[in-house]
């Protein structure tokens, strides 16, 4: 980044003095612009290193219009502002500043940004190509993979998981109709796909091969690359069949399709769908501009495979014959659920962890934000020194700056001896503060001055100690809505919220209601030393329609009082606000003991009931009674389970 700055301020007086302090420190500045419209010019004429930018400017436009085109333009910029409420900072978050000044600051303050910006627009240009350069070497050692093409095929989608996020994969050439519209390769964990084929596809809509292979006629792919979001999603699916088919069938909400044509005259595609409303953006396209012709040289020689597997249509095989494949989840250890809100979050957590970024972690109470925390500090190069966990909420606030940063001995009266911080205690590894809303205003300069300068001051010292520490806060406050209320920092909400990792509620994911009581009777059982098999089917019905206010905390604490008030091998009631605790009890078929298998075939048809008797795909019945399909099969046959209950 070259050292000229732009500064785009209205006000005279304050663009002189930024100017002045600029200089001071050796900084060339290309120019003064009063206007969007003037910045734009000057831009034009002259590219600056980095822009300082007001968000209130002369004119219609304002900072946070100027701002998307600097983005676009890959010009770092920091924001200047006196004050903003939750629509404006909202806006300018979007924007994604490389810093934010609150007037009035110091020079020392405008400095430290400067150097700040600098290094994150450096080393973000630098991490997007060495992860690029990265990816570019997995796609070309796929080539020379040994495996079925089926195989290269799921890897390239493995591969591509962390740039393009999807739920749902396909790939292939308009060339081999019949063949490419029935693969795709479906997420059902954390790098756990479900490989799906024609005949797959099949069992799992109801639908002919035949009839399929109709769709996919009706639905040939264009020659433009398109991210659509879910209002053009759903007009998509309006005029293509087969892609309303995959959206419906897995409960998809946006797409990317991004076309390539072969010298042959076929076109090559790939498809990516996501359960997000708003998972791809113009970027994902530019992103597959930059790479595609390693991308396309693997596909091509990857569909080149699947021309020579003559026997696969020949012996074609069940979706069971394609098992997904089985990944331990190292580093998520504890954390249950295979929702794709979840799964999203898993993504975020492994990009961000090797780094030594900031993290905000929020969400609501329960969610499980101090577990999150220790993954990404134990999956980051950080993980053999120590993790150190800060309850702003609990810490007085007369000692809440003798916890964070120490004290020296006689400082204060009770300071008998001197006493090391959390901060220095961390020193190399990472801090954990929680509740980081709940922090005073004059701590939070304070903080702020530790992130920006990497030196903390004990209460009494003369002079201040070097630390490195990694932050993670968290919270389960509106930040945003604080800073606008003036209870919290804007330039420390932005220097916290360099990547914000939001943490979904119980009742978005109640998908995984199930797993999860079935970890927690698993763990309470061994604690209380019980034998409790599960839930009966009217609990899991109670549970699922229930709102879960505390979340996961809540859901925990329920089974824990469940598991110790059981009379029996199954918990039949539980308390939930709103839902009688009590239950008839009178002597009937539905009340008396039954035996092992009695219940287990209960809770089957109960669970295809449920599912509406799909057996396949997600939040289908194999999936909420975490068995393969198969398996389920084998179980419905030996249970003599009735097809009328599945599809």
């Amino acid at each position: 980044m070259n050292e000229k700055i732009l500064i785009v301020e209205d006000q005279f007086v304050e663009a002189n003095y930024l100017r002045a302090m600029l200089e001071k420190a050796g900084y060339k500045i290309s120019g003064i612009a009063r206007s969007v419209q003037k910045a734009r010019e000057h831009i034009e004429q002259e590219r600056p290193g980095l822009v300082l930018l007001d968000i209130l400017l002369s004119g219609k436009l304002t900072g946070i219009d100027l701002a998307t085109h600097l983005r676009e333009e890959n010009i770092a910029f920091i924001y200047l502002s006196a004050n903003s409420n939750e629509e404006i900072l909202t806006a300018a978050k979007a924007t994604q500043p490389y810093g934010f000044l609150v007037k009035p600051f110091r020079e020392k303050e405008l400095l430290i940004a400067l150097e700040i910006a600098r290094y994150r627009h450096e080393h973000s240009l630098e991490s997007s190509l060495r992860r690029e350069v990265i990816l570019q070497d997995q796609l070309t050692a796929i080539v020379t993979n040994t495996g079925s093409w089926q195989e290269k095929l799921l890897m390239t989608g493995r591969a591509l998981q962390p740039y393009i996020p999807f739920d749902f994969f396909t790939a292939g050439s308009g060339a081999q109709e019949d063949k490419s519209c029935g693969w795709g390769f479906l997420r059902i964990g954390f790098d756990e796909y479900q490989k799906i084929n024609m005949e797959g596809l099949s069992m799992i809509t109801g639908m002919s091969r035949a009839e399929l292979v109709q769709l996919h006629t009706m639905s040939r792919p264009g020659g433009d690359a398109i991210a659509s979001d879910e209002e053009a999603f759903k007009k998509a699916c309006r005029a293509e069949p087969l892609k309303n088919l995959h959206a419906t069938t897995f409960g998809l909400r946006s797409h990317l399709f991004l076309p390539y044509p072969l010298a042959d005259g076929a076109l090559l595609y790939f498809s990516f769908y996501s359960r997000r409303p708003d998972a791809y953006t113009i970027d994902h396209i530019g992103f597959f501009n930059r790479i595609r012709q390693v991308w396309v040289k693997s596909m091509e020689s990857i569909l080149a495979n699947e021309k020579a597997d003559t026997g696969m249509d020949a012996g074609r095989k069940d979706l069971a014959d394609y098992p997904a494949h089985p990944h331990i989840r190292e580093g998520f250890e504890g954390i249950v659920g295979n929702s794709h809100l979840l799964l999203n979050v898993f993504d975020n957590v492994m990009q961000v962890a090797p780094s030594d970024t900031s993290v905000l972690i929020l969400g609501e109470s329960g969610t499980g934000k101090e577990r999150f925390a220790d993954c990404i500090h134990h999956l980051s190069p950080r993980k053999s020194h120590p993790l150190v966990k800060v309850n702003c909420a609990a810490l007085p606030a007369n000692l809440i700056e003798s916890e964070l940063f120490g004290h020296e001995k006689g400082s204060f009266t009770g300071a008998t001896e001197r006493k090391i911080g959390k901060f220095e205690k961390a020193d190399k590894g990472t801090i954990f503060l929680d509740e980081i809303g709940e922090m005073p205003l004059e701590l939070q300069v304070k903080l702020l001055r530790v992130l920006q300068e990497k030196e903390i001051e004990r209460i009494g010292s003369t002079s201040p100690s070097r630390v490195d520490v990694r932050i993670i806060a968290a919270t389960n406050r509106n930040l945003e809505k604080e800073v606008a209320e003036g209870r919290f920092r804007l330039d420390l909400y932005y220097r916290l919220n360099v990547f914000p990792l939001l943490l979904p509620a119980l009742r978005e994911r109640k998908e995984d209601i199930p797993l999860l009581a079935a970890h927690f009777i698993h763990y309470f059982n061994r604690k209380a030393g019980k034998k409790v098999a599960g839930l009966s089917d009217k609990v899991v019905k109670n549970m699922a329609a229930y709102d879960w206010p505390g979340n996961i905390r809540e859901l925990e604490h329920v089974i824990e009082r469940s598991i110790l008030l059981a009379k029996g091998p199954m918990i039949e009631v539980v308390a939930l606000p709103g839902i009688p605790a009590k239950q008839a009890e009178t002597p009937s078929e539905e009340t008396r003991l039954k035996t092992i298998h009695e219940m287990e075939r209960d809770h089957i048809i109960a669970v295809l009931k449920k599912c509406n008797g799909r057996i396949w795909g997600p939040g289908a019945a194999a999936e909420v009674l975490n068995l393969p399909p198969t398996t389920l099969k084998s179980r419905m046959i030996k249970l003599g389970i009735k097809k009328e209950y599945t599809k």
